[in-house]
């Protein structure tokens, strides 16, 4: 256990303890998001996600990726203690996802999407104060 972590009074660990739900729960939506609009065929993911049947399936594939990658950095560096700070970048990306996400969907006029988007946000925005200000994990020696 790192060092921000160890000695922990009770509102630290109970800080620790949202980070690292927001952390498995952020990096499990971008993940998922990320992993279906990487496998699923365009006709049926336009189905789910409207905005998908009107760009390029290259474009839809890069966001995936761009999702994928962001869970992913939400999690496993903070996991392996292996270059941690990179959690705090991932959620900074995370966040100018969503920023984008919801421009992107209030300007279509699908505006039912956007609670999820203020949700991720929101978790990305903890994830991103908490690993970057109030409490780091310290990379493994």
């Amino acid at each position: 256990m790192s060092s921000a972590t160890s000695n922990l009074q009770p509102a630290g660990k109970a800080l620790s303890i949202g980070l690292w739900a927001a952390q498995i729960v952020g990096g499990a939506f971008f993940c998922f998001a990320g992993f279906t609009k990487l496998t699923t065929p365009l006709p049926e993911l336009s189905a789910m996600m409207p905005w998908t049947g009107d760009y390029s399936e290259q474009f839809v594939r890069f966001i995936g990726l761009v999702d994928l990658a962001g869970g992913l950095g939400l999690l496993l560096p903070s996991l392996t203690r292996i270059k941690p700070n990179l959690t705090v970048l991932a959620a900074l990306g995370c966040i100018v996802l969503q920023l984008l996400a919801m421009a992107l969907h209030a300007s279509r006029g699908e505006y039912m999407v956007l609670p999820l988007n203020v949700f991720l946000l929101s978790i990305s925005v903890f994830i991103w104060w908490g690993r970057g200000r109030r409490l780091p994990i310290d990379a493994r020696l």
